[in-house]
């Protein structure tokens, strides 16, 4: 969900479960890592590579699979 707050001033804010697990997957991560859901590896999976995290229990969220996205540079052709 979404939404315009304020009559003079606008501010766009988002809200709902994405914004909550992409929050989590933030506050859980590493630096210099993008950490991602199953589910963003399964929509991307072939244009991306992908190294699984495993299981993590998030906040709010409850034991999620997650992934660490792959920089282009680090990947090794086999």
């Amino acid at each position: 969900m979404a939404g315009v707050i304020g009559t003079t001033k606008f501010a766009y804010d988002l809200w709902g479960e994405s914004v909550n697990l992409a929050s989590r997957l933030e506050s859980s991560g590493a630096p210099g890592r993008i950490h991602v859901s199953q589910e963003f590896r399964a929509d991307l999976e072939g244009v991306h590579v992908f190294e699984a995290r495993g299981t993590i229990e998030l906040k709010g969220v409850g034991a999620t699979q997650t992934h660490w996205l792959v920089p282009p540079e680090n990947v090794v052709e086999s």
